[in-house]
């Protein structure tokens, strides 16, 4: 027996599953267009057929079976894409059973550690990511010496099957902290990394005599050495977690011995050596809404980094950054807010903006299909009252592969709970 999902109706919201499998054409107009890779179109029209970008421009035909959403007077965009989160992993801080995105590993090395099949895709932290406008995002795993790998999401209902956009497209590390890393100096982070990586090396020349106990002792598990082919061979970046100036050298120079592609993540003192990285070609992911320093690694935070990495020429990815768990967990949603602040604090609007969508598209090796608003493309697409970057900028209408979700989570039941006074405190 065939059992149909249920419509939800919450506090005026509609949750409808079963209309995401029926096809679809939807034709955004007489918005301010920013595909993220031209020019602004005036009065333009987005349109959108089974989940794809048909067209784009200001001359679009419209057929006559397609649902209208009336832009006028308001902003269209691509999907914001967080590109560092631990969303779907992690649904509460103090509760160990729900947090998922750590792995033991042996020796703190855990590259074998596939992240995303511990997501939960029915996390009730998705829906206000989404619902400010984020559409992907990268989840990621934590802690150790190598971290293990990390994915490309959609956020759509489903299963993560559904979810699942590309996987792997990073193997996680960090060489910031000794402590979180299970050695007792910042030197000996490196020492162990190059030891891993020589041997992971050395394993893909003498597999066979490794499968006979034929070789020495290596510095990691056989899974965790097959994984890191794919880093040494150059068809997955090393996303390097590095915070102090030093750090970040070392990490450069580490790719320069190894012949590695590697993404700086968090970078606080990037901005320290922006003409080293710009000239190793290496995108940072940094955010812009942190200048206290959190120990003595981030003492050169600054608010500016993102805005002084991009004048150097590096290619900047924003993330949120103002804290350890809260905006790659509970507050995925606020990417627009770091965006905002990077303006603030010198970044041009137009690389902020590229910074939430192409760029860290083509960083992650999906700007094939995400991260601008082109012909062919999936259709991620937004449609805000105002400038997105703007404090108090709605999100009116988020299309996730072409379908718009809207869905009742616990902020917007709150608030509606609390609109008027005293509260109705029965069930919605």
């Amino acid at each position: 027996m065939r059992i149909r999902r249920p419509t939800i109706l919450a506090a005026g919201l509609l949750v409808t599953a079963a209309a995401a499998l029926h096809s679809q054409t939807v034709a955004i107009t007489g918005g301010r267009v920013l595909t993220a890779t031209g020019a602004p179109i005036a009065n333009g029209t987005v349109l959108i057929r089974d989940g794809r970008i048909v067209a784009v421009g200001a001359d679009v035909g419209v057929p006559a079976d397609a649902q209208r959403v009336n832009a006028a007077g308001k902003w269209v965009t691509p999907g914001l894409i967080n590109a560092a989160t631990q969303l779907g992993l992690v649904e509460v801080g103090a509760e160990a059973p729900t947090r998922d995105a750590t792995a033991r590993g042996e020796d703190n090395i855990a590259a074998a550690f596939t992240v995303w099949e511990g997501l939960n895709p029915a996390s009730v932290l998705l829906a206000p990511a989404r619902d400010e406008g984020i559409t992907t995002v990268l989840v990621t795993p934590g802690g150790g010496l190598i971290s293990g790998q990390a994915a490309v999401v959609d956020l759509v209902d489903g299963s993560l099957g559904d979810m699942l956009v590309r996987a792997p497209v990073a193997m996680v590390a960090q060489i910031g902290s000794a402590s979180g890393a299970g050695v007792g100096a910042r030197a000996e982070l490196l020492v162990k990394l190059r030891e891993v990586l020589e041997d992971a090396r050395a394993y893909a020349r003498r597999r066979a005599d490794f499968e006979r106990a034929a070789t020495r002792e290596f510095a990691a598990s056989r899974l965790d050495l097959d994984a890191l082919l794919p880093v040494l061979e150059g068809r997955v970046p090393l996303m390097v977690g590095a915070d102090r100036a030093s750090d970040i050298e070392a990490a450069l120079k580490l790719a320069r011995d190894f012949n590695l592609r590697i993404i700086l993540a968090g970078a606080a003192e990037g901005w320290m050596v922006a003409d080293k990285i710009a000239a190793a070609r290496v995108p940072v992911m940094t955010g812009a809404m942190n200048n206290i320093p959190g120990g003595f690694s981030t003492l050169g935070a600054a608010q500016e980094s993102a805005a002084l990495l991009r004048r150097a020429g590096v290619d900047v990815v924003i993330i949120g950054d103002n804290g350890v768990s809260d905006p790659f967990s509970f507050n995925v949603r606020n990417l627009k807010q770091e965006a905002g602040n990077a303006v603030a604090y010198g970044m041009a609007w137009d690389d902020a903006f590229r910074a939430v969508t192409i760029t860290p598209a083509r960083v992650l090796g999906i700007a094939d299909r995400y991260g601008s608003l082109e012909a062919g493309k999936v259709a991620n697409v937004v449609v805000w009252s105002g400038d997105p970057f703007e404090f108090g900028t709605r999100a009116d209408h988020v299309f996730v592969r072409g379908r718009e979700i809207r869905t009742a989570n616990r902020q917007k039941l709150l608030q509606q709970r609390y609109r008027t006074l005293p509260p109705d405190y029965r069930r919605p």
